[in-house]
């Protein structure tokens, strides 16, 4: 054997090898890039299934609700009472009433459980349900509900309505069906299956999709089975024909009823059509160019390498940078196929966010001039206005006798004097805001520091009927913090929780060690805030009040903030409000 025919053997041989590791690679890296992006995908689909879910269950919840607070619920539980009470005038009330508020099912009930009225089958009047006085009020849970012709899966929720000691039950909800599988918003080559879990064995008409039930719903049985048996997330693939190219992989989750009994299966399907067509493109490919570039492979390896990897290299480079924050990154761009297009592409890309952050920025901070001028306007309206009448009737009074001119200017000048002082503390008010100095670190006792700040308030909590309650912790860690601004941010949680009870209340304020901080709560028994006051309250120039700058809470987030700690607050409305302040605790030098 000549050495040229050795060599090109040699040759040979090791372009094959490098093609077939080349191309194994490639196909394992595609299949679990296509895994990765597979897994994102059902997870971003079951993650909108549950937000959904949780939407409709709010809203039905909302409507049973408000058919619990109508006037007819409350005749019925007033007509629930005595000992034979005639339930045949409200026979036909739940039909009306669930067609009002767009349910599928609604049963009124009394409190033994006889059904008064029934939307989804009349015929039940009378009969018990006795799982209404079992359940209580709820909200909607997943339920079976029986049906003249068939057994639906439903979301049911529960509103008690109270009449003295008589009892009215309303279960009002909507059904699980194919049309709350439409209003999932899914990703090419995905799509959702609902099995309700109605038989004792598995039955293929109980699987839907959302145009109705599913052809060769049996191939689903083995993974349905294995949710069922053992109630737990599960996945399999299933090939719907010989060809790979028809397989489609499904992710299986529980759906379970409010006993935690399975009364559903939600199946995500992902068709692997895209990976199976590429790995069959990658396969052909890979052997036509190991046969059309076995000789010149070698040659062309060093130059195409670098030309291909070289852009790529600079995209990924790019592509950190702008993650980093760079969004001013430049790729350089030496070709017009389709790395040079993508590489356009990307430049086109950060040129548009660098121009819409830069939009957004300016657009905010437009907002924010324009809603400081807004408030300024506001709060400097209310003095001016008692500061122009005063000024008015010292002008009318000119004319008046000197002793009556005396009383009229006497009045007239402590009022200009009241609103100016008023004026002063807006002004005051906004400039402490603007210019919050930074915290003079060191270690606090915050014990000292709660004890202080209430000393202040001893007198208002006499006037305004407040009792306090101060719960200190016994060796309590140091905290690592200004004293003077905890102190300050302290008093105005303190003046907010006095303000927020009118009539009097309990002011609680108590030290505690939290996880990884030191902790400062103040609560009251006032009003309490809804959740949405709840999440604007720190917003600056927000308020609850009728008279305020908006700036209290705002200016106490912002020096917990620098602190480096965390505000919340946890209120409902009627139940009073607690605020917390979680700050870093000293280190053991520090405290030493």
């Amino acid at each position: 054997m000549t050495f040229r025919t050795r060599l090109l053997l040699i040759f040979t041989f090791a372009v094959v090898v490098a093609v077939g590791l080349v191309g194994s690679v490639v196909w394992l890296t595609t299949r679990r890039a296509f895994e990765r992006v597979e897994n994102q995908r059902v997870g971003t689909v079951v993650d909108q299934f549950r937000r959904e879910f949780a939407r409709r269950r709010e809203e039905i919840a909302r409507r049973v609700e408000r058919i619990a607070g109508a006037e007819t619920a409350l005749d019925l539980a007033i007509a629930s009472g005595g000992p034979e009470p005639d339930y045949s005038p409200y026979v036909n009330e739940a039909p009306a009433l669930a067609a009002a508020h767009g349910l599928d099912f609604l049963e009124l009930a009394a409190a033994d459980g006889s059904i008064i009225s029934s939307a989804q089958w009349p015929a039940r009047f009378g009969y018990k349900a006795a799982w209404l006085s079992a359940a209580g009020e709820h909200g909607a849970f997943l339920q079976r509900e029986e049906l003249p012709e068939e057994t639906a899966l439903a979301l049911i929720a529960v509103r008690v309505v109270s009449a003295g000691d008589r009892k009215l039950y309303v279960a009002g909800g909507e059904k699980l069906d194919p049309g709350f599988l439409k209003t999932l918003a899914l990703p090419g080559g995905m799509r959702v299956l609902l099995y309700r879990n109605l038989a004792p064995r598995f039955s293929a008409s109980l699987l839907t999709g959302d145009a109705g039930p599913l052809a060769d719903a049996a191939r689903l049985e083995a993974l349905i089975e294995q949710v069922r048996t053992k109630h737990r997330e599960a996945s399999g693939t299933v090939r719907w024909t010989p060809d790979a190219v028809g397989a489609e992989v499904f992710h299986a989750f529980p759906l379970l009823g409010r006993e935690k009994n399975l009364l559903g299966v939600l199946l995500v399907g992902s068709s692997r059509r895209e990976l199976a067509e590429l790995q069959r493109l990658l396969l052909w490919t890979a052997l036509l160019t190991g046969a059309a570039g076995i000789l010149l492979a070698v040659a062309l390896a060093g130059w195409a390498t670098a030309r291909v990897t070289r852009p790529v290299e600079d995209l990924a480079r790019a592509a950190r940078e702008v993650a980093a924050g760079n969004w001013h990154v430049h790729v350089p761009v030496h070709s017009r196929d389709e790395v040079g297009r993508l590489g356009y592409a990307f430049n086109r890309m950060t040129r548009q966010l660098s121009q819409q952050r830069d939009h957004l920025v300016q657009t905010e901070r437009v907002a924010a001039w324009r809603e400081l001028a807004r408030r300024l306007a506001h709060e400097l309206k209310n003095p001016l206005f008692p500061i122009q009448i005063t000024i008015e009737n010292v002008q009318r009074a000119r004319n008046l006798p000197p002793d009556q001119f005396d009383e009229v200017f006497r009045e007239s000048t402590e009022t200009l004097l009241a609103e100016l002082a008023n004026l002063k503390r807006i002004i005051a008010r906004f400039s402490d805001f603007a210019k919050m100095p930074r915290p003079e670190l060191q270690p606090v006792n915050l014990n000292e520091v709660v004890s202080g700040a209430l000393k202040v308030f001893q007198a208002q909590f006499a006037t305004a009927g407040v009792e306090p309650k101060v719960e200190l912790a016994p060796n309590l860690p140091l905290a690592h913090a200004d004293p003077e601004q905890i102190g300050r941010a302290l008093q105005n949680l303190v003046l907010n929780a006095v303000d927020a009870m009118p009539q009097g209340g309990v002011l609680t304020v108590r030290t505690l060690t939290g996880e990884g901080s030191v902790r400062i709560e103040v609560s009251d028994t006032g009003e309490g805030l809804t959740p949405e006051e709840c999440d604007r309250l720190f917003t600056p120039y927000y308020t609850t009040k009728t008279h305020g700058t908006g700036l209290g809470l705002a200016i106490v987030q912002s020096v917990i903030s620098d602190h480096g700690g965390r505000i919340s607050v946890e209120s409902a409305p009627g139940k009073g409000a607690t605020f917390r302040i979680d700050l870093n605790p000293a280190s053991p030098a520090e405290s030493a």
